[in-house]
């Protein structure tokens, strides 16, 4: 009996998912300077020619691969189980936890070289545009904050804002013992400015 090999279409997905892996990992670990198409490719187990041919020039790929990571944590949070969607201290480290992985850490590196390459910074803003408003949108329903009273939108923001501060903080120390109280502050300042959930 003869080896099956999968679909031409299935094998390019998964190489495809591969380099995007690869690309965030390469971001979070090297910074910009040191994350190039090749390296990228070496990781991801594939020819420097097979990740061009998915990925034309090194800002197509590494501005599709945060994005893939974003809308991967995105997906969690959509899926989150209905007993944790009731607790707010559940939600709320869930949001942070957007703040303080690899996703952010990639990102990161891309706002900044982002502010250098002129090629790459419309795409960026015009990236985080969106990851920002469909955080937002995940966090309101989550959360079961009503946009329609005053100062609730600018308490949801407020509280993203201060998610990405947790991340900037977890970039240099290990800062989880304290994003846990901040956590929980947080949950009641939500609670008490929204209602119970």
């Amino acid at each position: 009996m003869g080896v099956v090999t999968p679909p031409k279409q299935d094998r390019s997905r998964v190489t495809r998912q591969r380099l995007l892996e690869a690309a965030v990992a390469c971001l979070a670990e090297y910074g910009w300077a040191g994350s190039t198409v090749s390296v990228v490719a070496e990781r991801a187990g594939v020819s420097r020619g097979a990740a061009q041919h998915h990925f034309p020039t090194r800002e197509d790929l590494f501005t599709a691969a945060v994005e893939y990571v974003a809308e991967e944590r995105s997906q969690a949070l959509r899926t989150l189980p209905p007993q944790d969607r009731a607790d707010r201290a559940a939600v709320v480290a869930a949001l942070v936890d957007l703040y303080t992985g690899p996703l952010f850490r990639a990102a990161l590196h891309l706002w900044v070289a982002a502010s250098d390459e002129e090629q790459l910074r419309p795409r960026v803003t015009e990236l985080e545009a969106r990851v920002g408003r469909e955080s937002h949108r995940i966090a309101v329903e989550l959360l079961g904050a009503d946009e329609s009273v005053p100062g609730v939108r600018e308490t949801v923001q407020g509280f993203l804002d201060m998610a990405r501060g947790l991340g900037l903080a977890t970039l240099l120390t290990d800062d989880s013992a304290r994003r846990g109280r901040v956590v929980v502050q947080w949950a009641a300042i939500l609670d008490a400015t929204l209602g119970r959930p």
